[in-house]
C-alpha cells in the first residue's frame, strides 16, 4: 500500500483484519525507510503502529481528543493524518516536526516534547467539554515508562476523583522508555502482566452467575481479585482496568476499544507492545540506541557518521567520570533515564552500585543527588537542559539553598537539531543564574571540560557544566582550572569579544585568519564572572557578549549589570543571543547562521562595529 496517498484516517472505518495488517506492514516499512535517511525517533513508532491503527479506527479523530504523550511516537500519527509526502523533511530545517504539532493538523490537538503531560492534558480538556461542543472522548496514551512521573502520577489521581468525565488512559506497555524501565510502578505492571489467575477465574465464573446478581457480585470479585493477584493500583485510583492485551493483535484491541467506548467511567486500557517491532536492529536493542537515532545503513544497522574521528562530548563526560571513580569511591552518577544517551552506559557496567537511574523523575533524580551530596558523597548529576526545567524546584530548594556540592551535567546546552523548540538548551542559564551558592561553566574543548569536571570535584558549592550535543576531537589531557576565571585568549586594542563553548576556537580561527585586532575572552564560567576580567576591558572599545542561549537572564545580562553597578560607560555594545524566541527544529549551524550566531556572524559584526565606532 502506499501510504503517501493517505489524506485522512476515514478509510480506516471499512478496514478488514486482514487490511489493518497490510497497513501495518507497509508503515512499518515506510518508517523505516524514511528515517533511515533523516533521523528520528524510530523503536517507538515501530512499536505502536498497530495501536495507533486500531485508535484511529475506533474514535474519530479530531472530535475525539488523541493525545500522545511526549509526541516523539505520533510518526504513525502523522501518517494515517496525510503528512506521509512530508517525511523526507522530517526533523529538518522548516520540515516536519519530529514532535506533535498544532499548526501542522487539526488531528495534533496537543504538543508535548517532555513525557508524562498526556493525563494532565486529558483533564484539561475533559474539563472543558461543558464550553466546547467540539470535544468529544478523551483519550490519553502513555508510555508505561512515563507513568513513573510524577507529573503522569499526581494527574492520575486527580482524574480518578471525577469519575463522571470518564477519561480513557491507554498505557503502551514496551517495558522501556528510553533506557529501561526502574521503579516500584514498573514492578506492579510486571505483576499484573503474571496474574493470569484472576482474568481466567473471572472469565469462568461471569457466565454463571445471573446478570440479575452481577451488580452484587462485584464487591466479592474485587475482593477475590486482591486475594489472587494483589491490589491493582489503577482500580485503587479510581478506573476499570482491562489488560494486558497484545497490541500487536487488531481482533483484541478492536474488541477491547470497542467495550471501553461504552463505558460510562474512567478507563484504563493496558496494551502490551514491542519496543522497535519490525526491524530487527531496533527490536533487539535494550539500551536505547533506536530511541532517537542518526540516519543509518537499513541493511546492517550502521549509523551515519560512527567511523568518524570525533566523539560527543557525553561520550567524553562519561569515560572522564570512570577515570575519576577509580580516585574518589564515593563517587555517583545519577541519570534520569538517560544512560545511554548521556554516554554512561560504561559507567554503569563498570560502577553498577554507584550508578542510580531514577527514571523518568528528573524531580527525584535533584532531591536525591542533593540529599546524596550533603551527607559526603561525590555526585554527579547528568541531565538534559531541557529537562533540568522539570526540576527547577529541587535545583533551588535541595541543592542550592543546603550548598549541596553537586555537580550538574547540563547536557545538550544550546541548540539540539531536529528534537526543536521543546528540547533546545537555551533557558538553563538563565534559570540557574540567579540561583544562590549556584556556579555555571562551559568549557570550549574537550580537555577544558574534563578540567571543569576535576575542578568541581573540589568545591563546596553545587555547579552546572554545560556541554552540547555535538561532537569534537577526543583530545587526551586536561586542562588545569584552580578558581572560576575567564582564560584571555588573544590580546587585541580596537575591541573586545566575549564567548564561550566551541565558539571560542571558531572565532579564534576567524580572527586570526582576518588579522582582526581583537581581544578574544574565554567565558568559561558564566557565574560567577571574572570581574578582575570584566574591570581590565576598555568599555569605550566595540564590545560583543555571544552565548548561544537565551539573552534575559544571560552572561550579556550579566555584564552589564556588572558595569552597571560601577558606572562604566559602555560606548558601543552588542548582546548576541536569543531573544523571546522558541526555535524551530533544523540543522544547528543553519539555524545559527539565521539568528545571526554563528561564528562568522560574530566576526562580522565585530568588524561592523569597529567602522562604526
Amino acid at each position: 500500500m502506499d501510504v503517501s496517498a493517505i489524506e485522512n484516517p476515514s478509510f480506516l472505518k471499512s478496514y478488514t483484519i486482514e487490511e489493518l495488517d497490510t497497513l501495518a506492514d507497509s508503515i512499518r516499512a515506510f518508517l523505516i525507510d524514511q528515517i533511515s535517511k533523516t533521523g528520528g525517533h524510530l523503536a517507538s513508532n515501530m512499536g505502536i503502529v498497530e495501536l495507533t491503527i486500531a485508535l484511529h479506527k475506533m474514535f474519530d479523530s479530531p472530535k475525539d481528543k488523541l493525545i500522545f504523550d511526549v509526541g516523539h511516537q505520533a510518526y504513525v500519527h502523522k501518517i494515517l493524518t496525510g503528512r506521509a509526502s512530508q517525511f523526507d523533511s522530517l526533523r529538518q530545517t522548516d520540515g516536519l516536526s519530529g514532535f506533535l504539532k498544532r499548526e501542522e493538523s487539526i488531528h495534533d490537538v496537543y504538543e508535548a516534547g517532555h513525557s508524562s503531560t498526556s493525563v494532565g492534558a486529558a483533564a484539561g480538556m475533559l474539563f472543558s467539554k461543558p464550553y466546547n461542543s467540539e470535544v468529544g472522548r478523551v483519550i490519553a496514551l502513555i508510555g508505561d515508562g512515563s507513568l513513573n512521573s510524577g507529573t503522569a502520577l499526581e494527574a492520575l489521581n486527580f482524574l480518578g476523583h471525577y469519575p463522571e468525565k470518564n477519561p480513557i488512559i491507554v498505557i503502551n506497555d514496551n517495558e522501556m522508555s528510553i533506557s529501561p524501565n526502574v521503579g516500584h510502578l514498573s514492578k506492579i505492571l510486571t505483576n499484573v502482566r503474571m496474574k493470569r489467575s484472576y482474568r481466567s477465574m473471572k472469565r469462568r465464573t461471569s457466565k454463571m452467575v445471573p446478570r440479575r446478581l452481577r451488580g452484587f457480585t462485584s464487591k466479592v470479585e474485587g475482593r477475590l481479585k486482591g486475594f489472587l493477584a494483589g491490589s491493582n493500583t489503577f482500580e485503587t485510583l479510581g478506573y476499570k482496568y482491562f489488560g494486558p492485551i497484545d497490541g500487536h493483535d487488531f481482533k483484541a484491541l478492536l474488541r477491547a476499544m470497542e467495550t471501553i467506548k461504552k463505558l460510562d467511567e474512567p478507563v484504563v486500557l493496558h496494551v502490551r507492545t514491542v519496543k522497535g517491532k519490525g526491524y530487527q536492529f531496533s527490536e533487539n536493542d535494550k539500551v536505547g540506541r533506536w530511541h532517537g537515532c542518526k540516519p543509518f545503513e537499513v541493511e546492517n544497522g550502521q549509523f551515519h557518521g560512527e567511523s568518524d574521528q570525533t566523539v560527543s562530548y557525553s561520550d567524553i563526560v562519561g569515560a572522564h567520570l570512570i577515570k575519576k571513580a577509580a580516585i574518589h569511591p564515593s563517587l555517583h552518577v545519577i541519570s534520569p533515564a538517560m544512560t545511554a544517551g548521556s554516554g554512561l552506559s560504561e559507567f554503569q557496567q563498570k560502577y553498577p552500585k554507584r550508578y542510580i537511574d531514577a527514571g523518568i523523575a528528573e524531580s527525584t533524580s535533584a532531591l536525591v543527588s542533593g540529599a546524596l551530596a550533603m551527607q559526603g558523597v561525590k555526585v554527579f548529576l547528568s541531565i538534559y537542559s531541557t529537562f533540568l526545567q522539570r526540576a527547577y524546584d529541587q535545583v533551588i530548594h535541595d541543592i542550592a539553598r543546603h550548598k549541596a556540592p553537586v555537580i550538574i551535567g547540563v547536557e545538550r546546552a544550546g541548540l539540539v537539531g531536529g528534537d526543536g523548540e521543546t528540547h533546545q538548551g537555551i533557558y538553563d542559564i538563565p534559570m540557574l543564574s540567579h540561583v544562590p551558592n549556584m556556579m555555571i561553566a562551559h568549557g570550549k574543548d574537550a580537555r577544558e571540560l574534563r578540567g571543569l569536571i576535576d575542578y568541581a570535584l573540589t568545591l563546596k558549592q553545587p555547579i552546572a557544566i554545560r556541554y552540547a550535543r555535538a561532537n569534537t576531537k577526543p583530545e587526551e589531557g586536561v586542562s588545569q582550572i584552580n578558581a572560576p576565571t575567564w582564560e584571555i585568549v588573544k590580546k587585541g586594542t580596537k575591541g573586545t569579544i566575549i564567548v564561550f563553548g566551541e565558539f571560542v576556537n571558531a572565532v579564534k580561527k576567524l580572527i586570526e585568519s582576518d588579522s582582526l585586532d581583537v581581544t578574544l575572552i574565554n567565558a568559561r564560567f558564566i557565574k560567577p564572572l571574572d570581574e578582575t576580567a570584566l574591570d581590565d576591558i576598555d568599555t569605550t572599545k566595540p564590545l560583543i557578549v555571544h552565548e548561544e542561549s537565551s539573552l534575559q537572564g544571560g552572561l550579556g545580562s550579566g555584564v552589564l549589570a556588572h558595569y552597571a553597578k560601577r558606572a562604566r560607560p559602555l560606548n558601543h555594545v552588542r548582546l548576541m543571543g536569543f531573544d523571546e524566541a522558541y526555535v524551530p527544529q533544523g540543522n544547528r549551524q543553519t539555524l545559527l547562521k539565521r539568528y545571526g550566531l554563528d561564528a562568522m556572524s560574530i566576526v562580522k559584526q565585530m568588524e561592523k562595529m569597529i567602522r562604526e565606532n
